[in-house]
């Protein structure tokens, strides 16, 4: 008889443990109403860094959750696989 070494229960647990982390990242916005009207060089160069790093992490936020998912359903038919085995 076949052996099933996924434990499914705990995969699926550890993706979801993962997932709340990527939910619960939160990057706060660069303090920009500080500056008024600060028009130095170097303080619109930093603002356009601020607002690209943001839009790359939540870039890779999206990445990290398209993954956790696509990793379930792949746990969730390996699941059914191993079942479709031992009947």
């Amino acid at each position: 008889m076949a052996t099933i070494k996924l434990n499914h229960a705990n995969a699926i647990s550890k993706l979801s443990n993962a997932e709340q982390a990527v939910h619960s990242l939160d990057m706060s916005s660069a303090p920009t109403s500080k500056l008024k009207d600060n028009k130095l060089d170097f303080t619109s160069e930093w603002k356009e860094r601020e607002e690209r790093i943001e839009s790359l992490i939540e870039e890779y936020k999206k990445i990290v959750l398209k993954n956790v998912a696509d990793t379930k359903d792949n746990i969730d038919a390996l699941k059914e696989q191993d079942e479709a085995i031992t009947r």
